[in-house]
Parts: structure tokens; C-alpha cells; sequence
């Protein structure tokens, strides 16, 4: 293939350097650079890494919050052909060098919040390891005199210019994301240029990004969602406001102070808004954005219902995907203020019992398909193919590990089926399942229904021994504000739960009988969460067992 034919993440630079040239680009803190401000400094700080030794398909690790210098370091490493490794800023040290032994770094990028992998990561712990960097000098940085920091790269280069020829990394990997299940080790998730051009092309299609937008980075840049949707941003030549990590009260803020049009969220965000703004701002609107894209997990039916209180004039979607796949494989408008009622899809026979959470249809050029599951006329495993999956897992010593694939198809772990209107339907995790008396019931599916209960904030769905079942099922529940538990029924109050009301409201809305919880727990507190968001329901599954035994050695 010609080099000129090759897809490439730098081609946005072109775009900011002309139609942004002097409009504000990027924003964080009181630093504001233009368009061309900020290829300058891609393109300065590129001639840097070069003489300095890096080589194409080299590996730099980047350690650090959310801010345009990380835009910046993604960008100048893409360009000279090395690939860039995220990791997680509240992983311990331990992890970090487990995650930097996978990938084998020769440059570790960090900024004052894990200045400190610097100085205790030795070169006996990551023998790849040969340059360390401070991403920007602070009053935090200044006594570590022994490091580079990205101005010492950026100095004594020629002028910058966009004539610069582009590099690739072998098979055009460009970014090593890592992913977790609930439990085990990171795995590094290599995806390639053509899957990020393709991913952003489909969320500029579908959520209707333009160069007009003022973009909030809510999500941190070393996941596949803040990944994704940045260079989405970057492609159509946004403007960029960065937080260096979400906080409610901040991004409330940031939106009005920079009239911010769109950004990205997850469930427990979304809550912390509509929360903070009932408390502070006494439900107060914001006319400004316009377009928020939901993730990681279904938006309630009541905080679907708030957010669009506070935000009227925006259109709220939701993605289904995964880091396998580059972030998103579905969308569906959940809200659409130019409609005049929601337009969250509704299920074509709603006579029939229900059979998961509808995540919409899929991206454009992404495919789909399911593997039935013996004795399943429709439900099977969600296969997934095209330019947008990963190249495979990173095996280290800079092999590429294909791995969880099923023939031409990526298996994405989940099942699920679709419906004669192309719409997929999300079951669960083929690994997660639970097995009550014979039957298979996944979490997922029973969350999705409970979370439709106005009273209900957040669920978790879980299986425990059970001498008769096997398995019986248990739901942990959060309550919403307000929302008092009492399995004594008072009909004079409309804002109490009980277990019965609750398994009423899962018959009422079709759950088949065998999936319908057979007990409940209050859950007081947040659930707890791996660093990636996933909910850890291993643990969540030890408390249960350990607050039943409780309850059976006091009886």
C-alpha cells in the first residue's frame, strides 16, 4: 500500500492548522491555544522524540490526568510511529509495572500525579525503560532535576511544518489500551489507526459532532471512551475544554464558564450532575449543550428523565461497545428535544416476555451478528467485524496476540440477539451468567428491568448458592432520594419499596418468572468498581453472603 493511501490520526492536524488556525482550540486552566498554538506544539515536540532516538513502533507508556499536553504527547508519538500506552493514574505502582512489563516501554510519560513512577520504577522493574519525562514542570516537578520534561524536547528544533512525513508502527498500531474484567490482570488491547478514524467517523455520522462544538472532556484519556471521543473531536476540529479529572461542581462550571455544546458520560456521572444541580442550583437549565453521549451501562428511566430537565435542548444517546472494538458498536437516541416525546425504541411486541436492554442499532460500516446458542432460535454470542476491532492483545517483546476471536469475527463476550428491526438487544456476559434451577439468567437483563423503577438509582444482580436452585438470585438495589425500604407495606406513601413491590415491578414488565429476584438487599453505599467502572461482583457477591449468614446466625 502507498504511504499516501495509509490511514493516519495526524491527517486532523492539517484541519486545525487551516480552519482553526486562530480560533481556540484547546483549553485547560487559564492556557488557551489556537489551532495552530497546538500543531506547533504536536510538530515541535515530534522533532523532539525523534532526536531523541524513538523509533517506529517504539512504545511510550503516558501516566498523567486529563490535559491538552496529553492531546499533545498522543498525537506527536502517532506521528513519528510509536505507539502510545495509557495507564491508569489510580492503579498502585504494582500494577503500573505489571502493565509497563506487558508493553515494554522505552519512554514513560508522567505528569505530578504519578511523578512519583518515576522515581520508583527501576530499571531492573522495566528493562525496556530509558527515558522518563515530566509532562510540565510544577512546583511538585521542579526538585526532579534528572528527569526531561516535554519543553527540553520541544527546544532547539527547526521551524515547525506540516511537510513532516508521517510514520506507522508495525501493522499500524497506534495506541495499546487496557482493559480488565472484574477480576485478573490488564490486558493491552493494540488497536490501529484505521479503527480510531473509523470509530470517530461513525460518532461524527450519528451524534452529529462539528467543527462548531465545544467539546468537555469528562471521561479520562487512558480509557477507550475519552480516547475515542477525543479523536472524534480532533478529527472534525472541536474545541476542546479538559478537566484534569470529572468532579460534579467543576464540570457544572466548566460548561457555563466555556458554554460547552456536548460531552460524554456514564450512568454514576450523570447522577452526580443531576444531584449537584438539584442541591446547588435548584434544578437550574443549561441552554448550551446540546448533544450528550451515554456509556458504560443503561441510564435510568427517572435520571434519564432529570437530565433532560437540566439539559432541554440536548439530544442524549446511548453507546454500546467495548475496548475491543474501538468504544462503540451501537447507538440509539434515548432523547430528542425536537421530538415531541422521547424517542427511546420500544420493544415491537411488547406482549411477549422481555428479553434484555435494547443499545439500538449499529454504527456505520460496523458488523453484526450472533452466534445462536444450542437449543436458541435468536439468542446467541454478539459477533462483531471490520475496520474497526482491534489488531489483538499485546503479547509483549512487540508481538500482537490474536485471541477471543471466532473465525472472521470478533466475539465480544456478550449475548445478546437482534430483532427484525435491526435493533440489538444486550442479554449479558457469556462468562457471568447464572444458573437457577437449570435455567441461564444474566444480570444484565434482570438489572436493566429493576433500573426502569423510578425508585431504584442503581442495581447489581448477583447469584448465590443455593442448595434446591443452585443458584438463587439476588438484587442489590440503591434507592433513589427520598425512596424509603420497608418490607412492612404502607400504601398510603407512594415513595416505598419492598421486595414484593419490587418483584411486582418486574412482572409487570414481563421478566419471566425464573428471573425474577428472589430476594433483596438495600445497598447503602456506592457499589465498588474496578479502575476501568466495571462493577466488582465478586465482591459485591461476599458481602451478600456475609450479611445473609449474619441474618441466619441471629435468627
Amino acid at each position: 500500500m502507498a504511504n499516501y493511501s495509509r490511514p493516519h490520526i495526524c491527517h486532523c492536524l492539517t484541519r486545525l492548522a487551516s480552519v482553526k488556525r486562530n480560533a481556540v482550540v484547546t483549553v485547560f486552566g487559564q492556557r488557551r491555544r489556537t489551532g495552530l498554538e497546538f500543531v506547533d506544539g504536536v510538530l515541535s515536540l515530534a522533532g523532539g522524540l525523534i532526536r531523541l532516538g524513538l523509533q517506529n513502533g517504539d512504545v511510550v507508556s503516558i501516566a498523567a490526568l486529563n490535559s491538552d499536553l496529553f492531546l499533545e504527547w498522543l498525537l506527536a508519538v502517532a506521528l513519528v510511529g510509536g505507539v502510545v500506552a495509557p495507564l491508569n493514574y489510580r492503579w498502585s505502582l504494582k500494577e503500573a509495572k505489571l502493565a509497563m512489563q506487558l508493553v515494554e516501554p522505552v519512554l514513560l510519560v508522567t505528569d505530578g500525579t504519578c511523578v512519583s513512577w518515576c522515581i520508583d520504577v527501576q530499571n531492573i522493574d522495566i528493562p525496556s525503560l530509558k527515558w522518563r519525562v515530566l509532562m510540565e514542570e510544577s512546583t511538585s516537578t521542579s526538585e526532579h532535576k534528572q528527569f526531561l520534561t516535554t519543553e527540553m524536547l520541544k527546544k532547539h528544533g527547526l521551524v515547525p511544518s506540516l511537510s513532516i512525513t508521517y510514520a506507522w508502527a508495525p501493522d499500524d498500531a497506534v495506541v495499546i489500551c487496557f482493559t480488565s474484567g472484574t477480576t485478573g490482570r490488564p490486558k493491552g488491547v493494540t488497536i490501529s489507526h484505521l479503527a480510531f478514524i473509523t470509530q470517530s467517523l461513525a460518532k461524527i455520522a450519528i451524534v452529529g459532532y462539528g467543527e462548531d462544538d465545544v467539546y468537555l472532556h469528562t471521561s479520562p484519556l487512558v480509557h477507550i471512551g475519552g480516547l475515542s471521543s477525543a479523536m472524534a473531536m480532533l478529527m472534525v476540529g472541536a474545541s476542546h475544554v479538559l478537566l484534569p479529572k470529572f468532579d460534579a461542581e467543576t464540570a457544572l462550571q466548566a460548561m457555563e464558564q466555556h458554554h460547552v455544546t456536548c460531552f460524554i458520560t456514564v450512568p454514576a456521572m450523570m447522577a452526580d450532575l443531576v444531584s449537584l444541580n438539584r442541591t446547588t442550583k435548584n434544578g437550574a437549565q443549561n441552554s448550551c449543550v446540546r448533544k450528550i453521549l451515554n456509556g458504560g451501562g443503561s441510564l435510568s428511566t427517572e435520571l434519564l428523565k432529570d437530565a433532560a430537565k437540566i439539559f432541554p435542548r440536548a439530544k442524549i444517546f446511548s453507546a454500546y461497545g467495548m475496548t475491543e472494538a474501538c468504544s462503540s458498536l451501537t447507538f440509539m437516541t434515548l432523547y430528542d428535544p425536537t421530538a415531541q416525546e422521547s424517542c427511546k425504541v420500544a420493544y415491537p411486541l411488547v406482549n411477549r416476555p422481555k428479553q434484555g436492554t435494547c443499545v439500538g442499532k449499529p454504527a456505520p460500516h460496523i458488523e453484526l451478528g450472533v452466534k445462536l446458542e444450542e437449543n436458541s432460535l435468536k439468542v446467541g454470542k454478539i459477533l462483531t467485524r471490520g475496520p474497526h476491532t482491534m489488531l489483538g492483545y499485546w503479547g509483549g517483546h512487540h508481538q500482537v496476540v490474536q485471541e477471543n476471536s471466532s473465525g472472521a469475527w470478533l466475539d465480544t463476550g456478550d449475548i445478546g440477539t437482534i430483532d427484525e428491526f435491526g435493533n440489538l438487544w444486550l442479554i449479558g456476559r457469556s462468562s457471568g451468567r447464572i444458573k437457577t434451577g437449570g435455567e441461564n439468567v444474566y444480570p444484565e437483563e434482570v438489572e436493566a428491568v429493576l433500573l426502569e423503577h423510578p425508585g431504584i438509582v442503581s442495581a447489581v444482580v448477583i447469584g448465590v448458592i443455593d442448595v434446591r436452585l443452585g443458584e438463587m438470585i439476588v438484587a442489590c438495589v440503591r434507592l433513589q432520594e427520598n425512596w424509603l425500604w420497608s418490607d412492612v407495606e404502607n400504601r398510603n406513601r407512594d415513595s416505598q419499596l419492598s421486595s414484593e413491590a419490587l418483584k411486582y415491578h418486574c412482572r409487570t414488565k414481563n421478566l419471566t418468572g425464573f428471573k425474577i429476584p428472589k430476594r433483596f438487599v438495600r445497598w447503602e453505599n456506592q457499589f465498588p468498581l474496578t479502575t476501568t467502572g466495571k462493577v466488582k461482583r465478586d465482591e459485591v457477591r461476599r458481602e451478600v453472603m456475609s450479611h445473609f449468614q449474619i441474618l441466619t446466625s441471629s435468627l
